[in-house]
């Protein structure tokens, strides 16, 4: 039977990339002591530099998407407002 594979979550790449990044042991010694192939640390190693410039985007991306909301619930609310000042003024006759 074939051997699944071993799946690692975001935050161990992450702890395992920072370590490889600090440069204070050997990737050989970090694979070792974690378990896992050299190979995965060198590439967990250069996801975290491709993708440290994304950190600092998401706070943008988060503020557009916060404002359009914003602006979509104002627009409801104001079209809320007309058709209650609309039904007011019928149902007052």
């Amino acid at each position: 039977m074939s051997k699944k594979r071993k799946q690692y979550s975001p935050a161990f790449k992450a702890k395992v990339a920072l370590i490889a990044l600090a440069n204070e042991e050997t990737t050989a010694e970090i694979a070792s002591r974690f378990e896992v192939h050299p190979a995965m640390v060198t590439k967990w190693k250069r996801d975290l530099l491709d993708g440290a410039s994304q950190v600092f985007e998401k706070g943008k991306q988060s503020d557009k998407k916060a404002q359009a909301t914003v602006d979509e619930l104002y627009r409801q609310i104001g079209k809320l407002k007309v058709e209650r000042d609309f039904l007011s003024s019928k149902l007052s006759l």
